[in-house]
């Protein structure tokens, strides 16, 4: 009995690997289309649904808060806003997250925290409270500015990323208060004026002012001698 060669072994190996691998692409890519189908078929009985008024259609937020003239809106979209920045700050906490990701996630919460301002300042405008002022800040204490850079916060892991470590460790320290001793060890006799007359400027101005009172005096002076 003749064996079978070893490259021929190999082709056939080879072709049944690529046989393989063609199904499990025509399987996934079926998958897709099975997908695809499903989410078109959602979308279709959703408009059905909005059209025959059995379902509210989605609103989204408008871009500018100052489009939103009602104020029962606008307060719905600060919440929206506050729920957003909450579900990014618990995220920003996970350990698996790559520093890109970290810091992706620490400028969308620093870009919906500008939001939210817009939105309460819209809402003021509106008659509304004035969250600014009287509002929680739970969102605003997470997180933290680096000295110098004010508006801009770091939230969660952020806050240890390379570089960002570092400028919280030079945080520039709060000046001491001086005490009272202090104060006057920097008191001498130039502070009473006692050396006022040693640069002569003074007693220049002191000999000029002299000679204009002299100046007016004298001829009174005169007058009344000769009366």
């Amino acid at each position: 009995m003749r064996s079978t060669p070893l490259w021929k072994n190999l082709i056939i190996a080879f072709d049944y690997s690529l046989i393989r691998s063609q199904l499990r692409i025509l399987q996934l890519s079926q998958a897709r289309n099975e997908e695809k189908a499903q989410s078109m078929l959602y979308r279709f009985r959703e408009a059905q649904a909005i059209q025959l008024g059995l379902v509210k259609p989605k609103e989204r937020r408008p871009y500018l808060a100052s489009d939103c003239n009602n104020l029962k809106d606008a307060e719905k979209w600060r919440q929206q806003i506050i729920r957003e920045i909450s579900r990014k700050v618990s995220k920003i906490q996970d350990a698996g997250l790559s520093d890109y990701q970290i810091r992706d996630l620490n400028d969308e919460i620093n870009k919906l925290m500008r939001e939210k301002g817009h939105w309460e300042d819209q809402i003021k405008k509106l008659g509304g409270p004035d969250y600014r002022r009287v509002g929680p800040k739970m969102l605003d204490y997470e997180g933290k500015e680096v000295p110098g850079n004010r508006g801009y916060k770091y939230f969660g892991r952020a806050k240890d990323l390379p570089g960002v470590r570092e400028l919280f460790e030079q945080e520039v320290p709060t000046p001491q208060k001086r005490t009272r001793s202090d104060l006057y060890k920097n008191v001498d006799a130039d502070y009473y004026g006692y050396r006022d007359e040693e640069d002569g400027s003074l007693l220049e101005y002191e000999r000029e002012q002299e000679l204009k009172s002299n100046y007016y005096i004298i001829p009174i002076k005169s007058r009344l001698i000769s009366k």
